[in-house]
């Protein structure tokens, strides 16, 4: 099949992809082997550091929020697909600066296996390192039973936090307990009308009908379960957010914030009028949005559709939250 793209040979996607972000940020990061992606800033550094890991195609997480109040080092992998631990166990060699390494990892099998061996690794040579995982998909299992859920755009502010804790001196044991305690309190679903197809063959993840979109849309694609007659922007956006609302259990008073991620696809048009329906919808609630992001975060390549995200905040999250940073794609 004759791929549509502007890419050159398929199985050079990534390599090429990571090559053209080094260059286009040269003060920023820069691009180590085995595609670990460094934090220019790592060389001085004196303070805890981020790691994650995690595949290509999601641009322009992960990798694309490397740099200073963020992430240190990024292990990207082949398109959709975990790096082995090799790579993420010379990332954190790398990020040792003896002041102790935080791991975060999305709850997907293959990134799984990639953290915990390199846990394994990193404890028998004495690096200190703890090990965040982000599983806040609602549609794939209950919270009483969120090891089964899988990790979506929530990892993106949970970088922009534990990395302005970091920025601030703030201990290992510290951060580890403000990323969990954030990663306790989020929760996403996804949505989409046409899934995406594999920048390296081009087949399609699924085929959705022309007036049938699904709810709880996994981030490579996967079905949700959710499928159903298309609806306008104000009955998804109130449909997706009640699901968020009785998952996080929010009631009237509470401070969130809140982020409309386009997952390839959706235009800014279309966020932004989802967004305008969800601000409407929670302050009739009483529910306050004290922080928000509407833009494409974390992709699926041309996927229609994204992901609406609420998260409980408090004030010390906000204060990092707002803090400086210099990444690609965000920058204050």
């Amino acid at each position: 099949m004759t791929l549509k793209k502007f890419i050159n040979k398929p199985e050079n996607i990534t390599s090429e992809l990571l090559e053209g972000l080094a260059l286009a940020n040269p003060f920023i990061l820069e691009l180590k082997p085995n595609n670990l992606v460094v934090n220019k800033g790592l060389k001085t550094a004196s303070r805890v550091t981020i790691v994650t890991l995690g595949g290509s195609g999601h641009e322009p997480a992960l990798q694309g929020f490397v740099g200073e109040g963020m992430i240190d080092v990024a292990v990207v992998g082949d398109v959709f697909a975990a790096p082995g631990y090799k790579a993420v166990f010379e990332a954190l060699q790398l990020a040792d600066k003896g002041k102790g390494i935080l791991l975060v990892v999305l709850n997907h099998i293959s990134d799984m296996l990639a953290g915990t061996r390199t846990i394994e690794e990193a404890n028998k040579v004495g690096i200190k390192v703890s090990m965040v995982v982000t599983q806040e998909d609602v549609a794939y299992a209950p919270r009483c039973d969120a090891n089964k859920r899988r990790g979506l755009v929530g990892c993106v502010p949970l970088y922009k936090i534990v990395g302005a804790a970091a920025a601030q001196g703030k201990s290992l044991h510290e951060i580890t307990a403000i990323a969990q305690d954030f990663a306790d309190n989020m929760a996403t679903i996804a949505v989409a009308c046409k899934t995406a197809t594999h920048p390296q063959n081009g087949s399609a993840f699924a085929i959705l009908g022309t007036d049938e979109m699904e709810i709880g849309m996994g981030q490579h694609g996967e079905g949700g379960n959710g499928r159903q007659k298309m609806k306008n922007a104000d009955e998804t956006a109130i449909l997706m957010s009640d699901l968020l609302i009785a998952d996080l259990n929010l009631c009237t008073g509470e401070e969130i914030m809140v982020i409309v991620n386009g997952t390839g696809s959706t235009t800014i048009m279309e966020m932004l009028i989802i967004f305008r329906q969800v601000h409407k919808y929670l302050s009739a609630k009483g529910i306050v949005i004290i922080a928000n992001w509407v833009e494409e975060v974390f992709t699926v390549q041309e996927q229609a559709g994204f992901q609406l995200f609420f998260a409980r905040m408090n004030t010390q999250n906000l204060r990092y939250w707002n803090a400086p940073v210099r990444t690609p794609y965000l920058v204050r």
